[in-house]
């Protein structure tokens, strides 16, 4: 397992979110009152996040910086909330890896050409670091603007993708995959 340093302004390095309530209870201490945060905190609830993602798609949203990050303040701002939880989809890797995947509405994520034999393998290829460049830029302008609350990243499971690329969206038997 690699072991990865802080850099020096990482806000766990830089003592920003050391006194949170979520970091603290998960370095085992007993924070005054237990953190909360909502594994959905944007979405069809908010006013402000239908409003701003008018005219965008669900994919060109969470890899426009500013609006990722203006996406997973709106929550903070409104509820008070112990955490942000970074704006984005499971299927992100999937379209940053160049395949080409759609969020549509009622169904899921759906891919145009699934990945279901040998030769369809040969279509992907490792995913050059720079696509991530967006996400890295988002993170930094919601970090910059979180002060103390910690923000929260996370990532799909792979049989989840990877039944995705197989199936071509979502399923409910898992057949192919």
């Amino acid at each position: 397992m690699e072991i990865v340093s802080l850099t020096s302004t990482h806000p766990l390095a830089d003592g920003r979110t050391t006194s949170a309530p979520l970091v603290r209870s998960l370095r085992g201490d007993r924070p005054e009152r237990t953190p909360v945060w909502f594994m959905r905190q944007a979405g069809r609830s908010l006013p402000e996040y239908r409003a701003i993602r008018e005219g965008t798609t669900m994919l060109q949203s969470c890899l426009i910086p500013e609006l990722a990050s203006e996406i997973t303040l709106q929550p903070v701002r409104r509820h008070g909330v112990d955490a942000a939880i970074l704006f984005s989809d499971i299927v992100i890797p999937v379209l940053l890896a160049g395949i080409d995947v759609e969020i549509v509405p009622g169904r899921g994520p759906v891919i145009a050409d699934p990945i279901r034999t040998t030769g369809d393998l040969q279509r992907l290829h490792p995913i050059d670091p720079a696509v991530f460049v967006p996400i890295r830029a988002a993170v930094a302008l919601t970090v910059e603007q979180l002060g103390s609350t910690p923000l929260i990243g996370f990532a799909g499971a792979q049989f989840t993708l990877a039944s995705y690329l197989v199936e071509g969206g979502p399923s409910k038997d898992q057949w192919r995959a």
